[in-house]
Formats: C-alpha cells, sequence, structure tokens
C-alpha cells in the first residue's frame, strides 16, 4: 500500500514467509533518500501485518516510539536448542512470547 503522509512516500508491505506474513515499511523523501525500517514482525495474517506496518509508519513519521511486535522470532540451531523445562527462558523480559525455531 502506497500513501503519502507529511511530505513522504510511504509503501507499506506483508511479505509470505513459509506460514507467516512479515510486516515492512519503506520511506521516500521529497529530496529521493529512500529509508526502509527492514522486517517489522511476524503476524498470521496479511492484514494484521499491513495494520502493524502501517502503525510503525506513522510513528517513522511523527518520530515517536516505535511500537513492538506482538512476538519474537528467535532461530537457534541444534546444538543450543532449549530444554522444554526451560519454559521460563521462552518469555521476553516485557512479557512478550517468543517462538523459538530450530534448524
Amino acid at each position: 500500500m502506497l500513501f503519502y503522509h507529511r511530505g513522504k512516500a510511504v509503501q507499506t508491505s506483508a511479505a509470505k514467509r513459509g506460514r507467516l506474513f512479515v510486516s515492512r515499511v519503506s520511506s521516500l523523501e521529497e529530496d529521493g533518500e529512500a529509508t526502509s525500517l527492514g522486517d517489522l514482525g511476524y503476524f498470521a495474517n496479511r492484514r494484521s501485518a499491513l495494520a502493524f506496518a502501517m502503525r510503525c509508519a506513522t510513528a517513522f513519521a511523527y518520530d515517536e516510539p516505535m511500537p513492538k511486535p506482538p512476538c519474537e522470532i528467535v532461530h537457534v540451531t541444534v546444538a543450543t536448542q532449549v530444554s522444554l523445562s526451560e519454559d521460563a527462558a521462552n518469555t521476553a523480559r516485557d512479557g512478550r512470547a517468543v517462538s523459538i525455531v530450530a534448524s
């Protein structure tokens, strides 16, 4: 979705990665300078990913703090897999859920 906000062209997108959707934002200033905010978060559906991208884009445009994604995905190798008995370690400091994917 492309829209203009405070003199900036802002493009939000939701790319499919496996079974999830990744929220992304890019902006183009009037002087031609491009800024990509990268992968912002992982979501179960495209609508949620785009809504989160929109929230991040407006926060970026107004120089406000970026919202936190609802979850964080941590990739671990087989050698460093977390045992099931360490469930307490699977919670981020701020209480968000963390998914651990072994590769």
